[in-house]
């Protein structure tokens, strides 16, 4: 956005000098055809056969030099709002960098696992968006095993989430009735905000609609009446102002748009935390991430470039630089080994105990002091008095 506000700055001060120009060019191209007609019209006046006089040839040389004065005026406003034109090419190619290649690895996807992975991930990102045609084509396509790509409980949950948008709040009332249980257990809201958006749809049916929100009120406001009492009452004073329509009453704003989105956006918070799961795709947070680290390493590119270092990350696993992402999506592919300090790799990955505490296979091994599948030895972690054998040792990925 910075970027685009330091562009729209340099195109905004184009528009202005450009619409003074304008304005001053009219003025003097005004000026200049009036003094052009009154010579024409004091040239008529003078006879065919005589000459004109001493001074009506000055004031003609001077009306000649005050045109050529205008005009040349007039050339360099127009060669310095080229100028000014010329500045928001320059703050473009300033603020926005085309090349994006040195910010980036080739040879990550030049491996048939990691491709695997890409588009694992990228089909498990169309069934959680609901557009399960787009993720079967992309598995039969990229010759995936079907198998193991299962539509994750995301993709109902979408679902729902757009329906809620839609006005259709019967495919969240059914799911938050299965779940709800759980729900109360959480202290969660969801259920009633639903309940509550159904009863003011069912009243803006009008006066006719007043015995079947009753109804409504009785059968599903009852469990709520402890925790929800002031609201229930509101909700059961709209009654009195049917007859000119909720829309029209103290209480429209039980019907905007907004009571809509926070309905939505909690029923997609809820039903995460309820599942277990991340309300954001692992392809949408990897791309947010990617955005927000791009200004720090063009950054980073540049301050490079101009003292010619380059490669600084290209033959890494992890970026030289700390990127300051949202609490909800600070993940770390790196563990570094408590006993060795060194960075855990392909060759020397992390390794669980049985008590839970990680240590790299390096430093495993020279705990054991032999090879990790040895079963007469007994190594004690440590952090901790357990013993255990190093075979006990679980392989885990970050």
């Amino acid at each position: 956005m910075e970027s685009c506000a330091a562009v729209e700055k340099e195109v905004d001060k184009v528009i202005t000098k450009f619409s003074a120009i304008n304005d001053h060019s009219q003025r003097i191209i005004g000026d200049v055809i009036v003094l052009i007609e009154k010579l024409r019209s004091s040239i008529e006046e003078v006879p065919a056969d005589e000459q004109l006089t001493p001074g009506q040839i000055e004031v003609l040389h001077d009306a000649i030099t005050k045109t050529k004065d205008k005009l040349q005026r007039l050339t360099t406003e127009h060669r310095d709002l080229h100028g000014t034109v010329s500045k928001v090419g320059k703050a473009i190619d300033r603020n926005f960098v085309a090349d994006f290649t040195a910010t980036s690895r080739n040879d990550v996807f030049q491996t048939e696992r990691n491709v695997t992975l890409l588009n694992k991930v990228m089909a498990q990102h169309f069934y959680r968006q609901g557009m399960d045609d787009v993720a079967h084509a992309l598995i039969k396509e990229s010759g995936l095993p079907a198998e193991e790509i299962t539509p994750e409980p995301y993709a109902e949950l979408h679902r729902i989430w757009e329906a809620i948008h839609n006005h259709n709040l019967a495919p969240a009332l059914e799911w938050a009735a299965r779940y709800s249980n759980k729900l109360d257990a959480r202290n969660s809201s969801l259920e009633f905000k639903l309940h509550r958006l159904a009863f003011m749809q069912i009243l803006n049916g009008g006066i006719n609609a007043q015995t079947e929100a009753i109804t409504y009120a009785r059968t599903n406001f009852s469990k709520f009446v402890k925790r929800y009492e002031k609201e229930i009452q509101i909700l059961m004073g709209t009654l009195i102002y049917l007859p000119i329509g909720i829309q029209n009453s103290p209480y429209k704003y039980l019907t905007a748009p907004e009571m809509w989105i926070e309905a939505a956006d909690v029923f997609l918070k809820d039903a995460c935390s309820l599942l277990g799961i991340n309300k954001d795709s692992p392809l949408s947070v990897i791309v947010n991430a990617g955005c927000t680290a791009l200004p720090a390493l063009l950054n980073l590119k540049q301050v490079m470039m101009s003292r010619q270092v380059t490669g600084i990350w290209s033959g890494r696993d992890e970026l030289p630089i700390e990127i300051d992402l949202d609490p909800e999506n600070r993940f770390h592919s790196i563990f570094a080994c408590p006993i060795l300090r060194q960075q855990s790799s392909d060759d020397n990955p992390p390794m669980k105990l049985i008590c839970g505490h990680v240590i790299s296979r390096d430093a495993l091994s020279k705990l054991s002091n032999g090879p990790i599948m040895n079963n007469t030895f007994r190594l004690k972690c440590p952090y901790c008095p357990m013993e255990q054998c190093p075979s006990e040792a679980k392989l885990i990925y970050f």
